[in-house]
C-alpha cells in the first residue's frame, strides 16, 4: 500500500498522510496536486510533498485520495525547499505559504451547494432571513452556492439561517468541487482541403458572383492568410477576420455553408506578449562602469547593492543585466514593489524582450497568472519575470538573476495574512538556492542593506552621475509655522513659493507633482466648543473625512457615516476639519489654477490597474498637468516634463512613532524630489515643514544620504535596533480586553524564562483597537547570532501553555519576524 505525504491550503504546520487507492497509484507524483478530502465533508487541492510506503500510526484513520489532476508535477523540488524556509523563519504554518504561493487557478476546492426541496411546506412562519433565501432559491430556478446566494440578497452570515431551512426539510445542501483553471479558446478559420490549390478555388468565385459579401470576405481570407505559400496551415481568427474585411458574421456563415472554410476552436494565451522592437539603449560611461563593477562583485559576493542617484538610468543597467543572463540560458526574476510601477517599467522592457518578458501581480485575471505560471513551468527557453512581491513564488527552473528595485520599499514587507514575508530578505534567500546573482537597487538604500554592503557581507556599487549630465534639483525648506504666523499662509495650504513655482512650470508647459501621504479632505474633524473628535466604531482611529462622499471613513477596517453638522457631543455648529490630504489639496489647486488639468493618485481613486495605468498615462502624455498623490508618487516612475515638485508637510513624515521614521521620512522626501528635472533643465523641489532647522531636512536638502545612514545607524546600535539585532513582534488580539491584559503579561514573562532582557513588553501599540479586537504586543529584539528556529520554539511551548487556561483560547497570536 502507497502513502501520499501531502500539504493542504490550510494554516496547518505539518504534512498529513493520505492512502493511495491501486487503481492510481503510479499518477501521485511528489510536487503533483490530488484533490483530498478534509474534516467532515470538504474537499481540496493538496501538493503530495512524498510517496512512500510507511503506514501511519493507528492514532486516526486513514482517508484516500480522491483524484489525481497532474500527469506532471506543478512544483519544482527548489520550490518545496523555499516553501519550507518560508514557514520557518517567518514563523508561520506549511499550509500559509502554500496558500499564498500557487495561484488560485491550481487550487480546486469543494464549494456549499445549496438546492430548494420542492415538496416543503413551511408548517409556521419563517423568519425574514430565512424567507428571503428561500425567495432567493425559487427565483433562480436552480442550486446555488452559498456566494451566489450572499451575492445575489445581500446577506452574509447564513450558515444559521441554513442549518436551520435543512433540519426543516426545505433545502438540501451538499459539497461539490469548483472549477479550476479553464484555457482560453477563439475560433479559427482555415482553408478547406477541398481547395488545396489555387485552381480548385475559381468555381467558388463564380459561385459567390451575386453574394458580394462574401467575395469580399473569401478575398480578406485569402489576402490575410496566403494559403498557397506552402508554409504549414493557414489560420486566421475569426475576430480578426471580421473587423479587417469589415462585414457581418452572416457573411461568414454562409462560406462556412459552402464548405470553402472550415471553423474550429483554438486554446490561445491570455498573456498579451509583443515581439522585441528595438535594441538596448548604449550605456553611457558611468553607467557601463557600474554595470562592470557590478559583473566583478558579482564574481566573488552573491549580493550587490547598487546605490544610484535619481536619473541615473538604473534601469538601463538592469536591462542590460537581464539580457546577459538570459543569454547564458537562465531565467530573471525583476521586482518592483508596486502594480503602479510595474505598468511603466513593463512597456519599456517588452520593447526590448519582447516575448521573452512575463508579468506577474495581483492585477492580473487569476487565469492569467494561471497562464504565467504554466508558461514558466513549461519554458523551453530562458524568460525574464517582472513582477511583485508574490512573483517569488513562481516555478523558476534555472534562475540566473534576482533584481530587486527601489529595495528600501516598505511595500516589500507582506503584513496580512501568513506569510509575512519580505521580499527583498526571501529573495536573497530564493537566489541563493538557485546558484543565482541578486542585486539590489535604490538611490536611498534601507539602513540594513546600506549596513551590510558596508560591513562587506554584500557588495556596493555607486552610480552618482545622472544620465544625460542632468542637473539635481533645487531643493527649498520653506517655514510654513512663520508663514501662518504672519498670517500670509492662513487659508491656503500652499506657500508664495510653491504657488510662484507652479505657475511658472505651467507658464512654460511643464508638469507639477504634489506629495502629501494622506488620502481623504481631512483626517479629523474637531468641534471648536468642546474638543469632540468622531472615533471608529471598530477601531482606536478618528475618522477621515472624505468630501468626495460626504462621510466620515476609517481607513483600517471601512466603517463609514455621514458628517453631523452638530457636534454630537453638545450640539455645537461649530465642527472644524483638521489637517489635510490630496482631496483638500486637489480642491485648492482647482481653486488657484483653475485652467490647468490635475489628477489624484491614491487608494481611493487607484484601486485597480485600470485606474493605475489610466492615470499615469494621462500624465506621462501631457494630458494631466498636476498630479497630486500620495506614497504612490515615489516608487521610481519616470516622467521626464516634470520641473516642480512639492512636499506639503514634511512633518507628518518625520513625527511618526517608530525608529525608523527618520530613515523612512528621508527616503520618501529623496524619492519623490528625484522625479523632478530628469530630462531637460533643473528641476525645483518645495519641501514645506513647521521644523526648518531639522537636521533631517539639511540632509534632504543636500542629498547627503550618508550623513543620515551614520547618525541613525550610531543611534540605532546605541539602543540595539535592526541592523545590530532581529526584531520579531508578537502580536495579540481579543475581543475581551482584560483578558488579553491578563495573557499578554503572563506570556511575555513565560518568554523572559528563556530569552530574558531581550523580550521589551508588553504593550499597548499606537493603534490600541482594530476590527473590534484589542491589540496587544511584545518585542523581541534576537542577537543575530540567534536562529529564528531557536526561537520559534520557545514562542510554541510558551503558547502551549497558555492554552491551558481556557479563557485564554480565545486570544489571537500571531509573530511577524523583521517588521517593517
Amino acid at each position: 500500500m502507497k502513502y501520499a505525504d501531502v500539504i493542504l491550503p490550510l494554516p496547518l504546520a505539518q504534512t498529513y498522510t493520505y492512502a493511495i487507492p491501486e487503481g492510481i497509484a503510479s499518477q501521485v507524483l511528489p510536487s503533483g496536486r490530488v484533490i483530498v478530502p478534509f474534516g467532515a465533508k470538504r474537499y481540496y487541492t493538496a501538493i503530495v510533498r512524498e510517496v512512500h510506503e510507511r503506514p501511519p500510526d493507528d492514532s486516526y484513520a486513514v482517508k484516500s485520495v480522491f483524484t489525481v489532476l497532474d500527469e506532471a508535477p506543478v512544483l519544482h523540488e527548489r520550490q518545496l525547499h523555499f516553501w519550507e524556509w518560508m514557514a520557518s523563519y517567518y514563523l508561520c504554518a506549511l499550509g500559509d505559504v502554500y496558500k499564498a504561493a500557487v495561484p488560485s487557478g491550481l487550487k480546486l476546492g469543494s464549494e456549499t451547494v445549496v438546492s430548494l426541496c420542492d415538496d416543503f411546506e413551511a408548517s409556521r412562519p419563517l423568519s425574514p432571513k430565512s424567507q428571503t433565501l428561500l425567495d432567493a432559491l425559487a427565483g433562480e430556478g436552480k442550486p446555488q452556492t452559498v456566494a451566489e446566494i450572499e451575492k445575489k440578497t445581500g446577506l452574509h452570515n447564513l450558515i444559521p439561517a441554513l442549518t436551520q431551512l435543512v433540519k426543516q426539510g426545505a433545502i438540501t445542501v451538499r459539497e461539490e468541487l469548483k472549477r479550476g483553471f479553464v484555457p482560453k479558446t477563439e475560433i479559427y478559420l482555415r482553408l478547406s482541403s477541398l481547395y488545396e490549390k489555387e485552381a480548385d478555388l475559381v468555381s467558388v468565385f463564380e459561385s459567390l458572383r451575386r453574394a458580394p459579401k462574401q467575395e469580399k470576405l473569401l478575398l480578406s481570407f485569402l489576402d490575410e492568410t496566403k494559403p498557397f505559400r506552402g508554409e504549414g496551415t493557414p489560420e486566421i481568427s475569426r475576430k480578426t477576420l471580421l473587423k479587417t474585411a469589415g462585414v457581418d458574421p452572416s457573411a461568414l456563415n454562409g462560406l462556412l455553408r459552402r464548405g470553402v472554410i472550415e471553423a474550429y476552436r483554438k486554446e490561445v494565451s491570455r498573456l498579451h506578449l509583443t515581439s522585441a522592437l528595438h535594441p538596448p539603449c548604449p550605456l553611457s560611461a558611468a553607467q557601463q562602469a557600474a554595470f562592470t563593477s557590478i559583473n566583478e562583485t558579482f564574481a566573488t559576493k552573491a549580493v550587490c547593492l547598487l546605490h544610484g542617484a535619481p536619473s541615473c538610468g538604473k534601469t538601463e543597467i538592469y536591462l542590460h543585466l537581464i539580457l546577459a543572463t538570459l543569454r547564458e540560458g537562465r531565467q530573471v526574476l525583476y521586482l518592483l514593489p508596486e502594480i503602479a510601477v510595474t505598468t511603466q517599467i513593463t512597456e519599456r522592457l517588452a520593447r526590448v524582450l519582447g516575448q521573452r518578458l512575463l508579468v506577474y501581480h495581483s492585477g492580473l485575471s487569476d487565469a492569467e497568472r494561471v497562464e504565467v505560471w504554466n508558461k514558466l513551468l513549461e519554458a523551453d527557453e530562458p524568460l525574464a519575470v517582472v513582477g511583485v512581491r508574490s512573483s517569488l513564488f513562481l516555478p523558476f527552473s534555472a534562475l540566473g538573476l534576482v533584481i530587486v528595485d527601489e529595495e528600501q520599499e516598505p511595500s516589500y514587507k507582506q503584513q496580512d495574512p501568513a506569510p509575512r514575508y519580505h521580499a527583498r530578505n526571501a529573495a536573497i534567500m530564493l537566489a541563493s538556492m538557485h546558484g543565482a546573482r541578486t542585486l539590489l537597487g535604490s538611490a536611498t538604500p534601507s539602513l540594513d542593506s546600506f549596513y551590510n554592503a558596508k560591513t562587506g557581507k554584500y557588495g556596493l556599487v555607486t552610480l552618482r552621475e545622472r544620465y544625460g549630465s542632468t542637473l539635481i534639483p533645487q531643493i527649498h525648506i520653506v517655514d510654513v509655522k512663520t508663514l501662518r504666523r504672519k498670517k500670509i499662509m492662513k487659508e491656503t495650504l500652499f506657500s508664495p513659493l510653491l504657488r510662484e513655482k507652479i505657475d511658472e512650470a505651467l507658464t512654460h508647459g511643464r508638469q507639477v507633482i504634489l506629495f502629501q501621504n494622506r488620502r481623504g479632505f481631512a483626517p479629523m474633524l474637531e468641534c471648536k466648543a468642546c474638543g469632540y473628535v468622531p472615533h471608529c466604531v471598530n477601531c482606536d482611529v478618528t475618522l477621515t473625512y472624505h468630501r468626495s462622499r460626504h462621510r466620515q471613513v476609517c481607513h483600517y477596517c471601512g466603517y463609514s457615516q455621514p458628517v453631523p453638522s452638530r457636534c454630537p457631543s453638545c450640539a455645537s455648529a461649530e465642527v472644524k476639519m483638521v489637517g489635510f490630504g490630496t482631496e483638500n489639496i486637489e480642491e485648492e489647486i482647482a481653486t488657484l489654477f483653475p485652467d490647468a488639468a490635475t489628477a489624484r493618485l491614491d487608494l481611493d481613486n487607484a484601486r485597480t490597474r485600470r485606474a493605475y495605468e489610466r492615470i499615469l498615462t494621462d500624465f506621462e502624455e501631457g494630458k494631466t498637468q498636476i498630479l497630486i498623490g500620495t506614497q504612490m508618487l515615489s516608487k521610481g516612475l519616470d516622467f521626464g516634463n516634470v520641473s516642480v515638485v512639492g512636499v506639503l508637510n514634511a512633518d507628518s513624515l518625520m513625527n511618526f512613532p517608530d525608529f525608523r521614521a527618520h530613515e523612512r521620512a528621508f527616503q520618501l522626501m529623496m524619492q519623490v524630489s528625484g522625479r523632478a528635472g530628469r530630462r531637460a533643465g533643473q528641476g525645483t523641489v518645495i519641501i514645506q515643514t513647521s521644523q526648518p532647522q531639522h537636521s533631517l531636512l539639511r540632509m534632504v536638502q543636500t542629498f547627503d544620504y550618508d550623513g543620515m545612514a551614520l547618525s541613525q545607524l550610531t543611534e540605532r546600535k546605541q539602543y540595539c535596533y535592526p541592523p545590530y539585532c532581529r526584531l520579531i513582534t508578537v502580536i495579540m488580539r481579543a475581543k475581551n480586553e482584560s483578558t488579553l491584559n491578563r495573557f499578554a503579561a503572563m506570556y511575555a514573562e513565560r518568554l523572559r524564562t528563556d530569552l530574558g532582557t531581550n523580550v521589551i513588553g508588553p504593550f499597548v501599540p499606537p493603534i490600541g483597537r482594530v476590527q473590534t479586537l484589542f491589540v496587544r504586543r511584545i518585542m523581541l529584539k534576537i542577537p543575530l547570532s540567534v536562529a529564528v528556529k531557536d526561537v520559534r520554539h520557545t514562542l510554541e511551548a510558551a503558547h502551549a501553555a497558555m492554552q491551558q487556561t481556557p479563557s485564554f483560547r480565545q486570544v489571537i497570536l500571531h509573530a511577524d519576524v523583521d517588521p517593517q
